[in-house]
């Protein structure tokens, strides 16, 4: 028995281990140029740090560790089915072969259903801590855009073949604002219902250089 639990633990973590090859599809799809763009589980990373950030200075009244515990396997599809945007896919689609694939990389841990609820509570977004993380998963992907856009990494005469460069929204937005990290900020602000703190940190964001709120430390 203590066998098989041991072979149980080592195949999970070697399946989530992938996630730190998987690149975001959509650094890929803008044309970042950068020696290392981000991974799936730099991005989960990212989420969680920023949710511990939100949770801090905003006082939100939930459960932050399950947030956290929710964030940490939001993106376990990814394993199986990649990085698929809603230009690839549709949401109703991804979540069904996303719950097929869950199943799959979570079958050797006895835990496998109390991380499934995790997953399905996150997709429904109906309780308090799932909008919270969502809303976290958004922005984070948001501030990312902006640090490569301060970095000089994406060239906007450089999107051939790009189908979300070529969105009429997206073309809307980046006429509106200017730049790529704008557009991010915009669309997320737009798309994904932020509350009042939520959209104050992505104003902070596009209004300031926020590289150099670290620069010194």
């Amino acid at each position: 028995k203590e066998v098989i639990m041991e072979e149980n633990v080592i195949k999970y973590y070697v399946l989530c281990n992938k996630l730190k090859n998987i690149i975001r599809t959509g650094w890929k799809a803008w044309n970042v140029k950068k020696e290392r763009i981000e991974s799936v589980a730099e991005h989960i990373y990212g989420v969680q740090m920023l949710a511990i950030a939100m949770h801090s200075e905003y006082k939100y009244n939930l459960d932050l560790n399950k947030v956290l515990y929710m964030l940490a396997v939001h993106e376990l599809e990814e394993i199986l089915i990649g990085d698929l945007t809603w230009f690839d896919i549709t949401t109703n689609d991804k979540e069904k072969i996303g719950h097929e694939a869950v199943e799959t990389v979570l079958s050797p841990l006895l835990d496998k259903n109390q991380i499934k609820a995790l997953i399905h509570e996150f997709d429904a977004r109906i309780t308090k801590e799932a909008q919270f993380a969502y809303h976290c998963d958004k922005l984070e992907c948001d501030l990312q855009s902006k640090l490569y856009d301060e970095e000089g990494c994406v060239d906007l005469n450089d999107q051939e073949g790009n189908k979300t460069f070529q969105n009429e929204e997206v073309q809307t937005l980046l006429e509106s604002e200017k730049t790529w990290s704008g557009m991010w900020l915009e669309f997320g602000k737009k798309r994904y219902g932020y509350d009042e703190n939520f959209t104050a940190v992505s104003d902070f964001a596009k209004e300031n250089d926020i590289y150099k709120l670290v620069k010194n430390i």
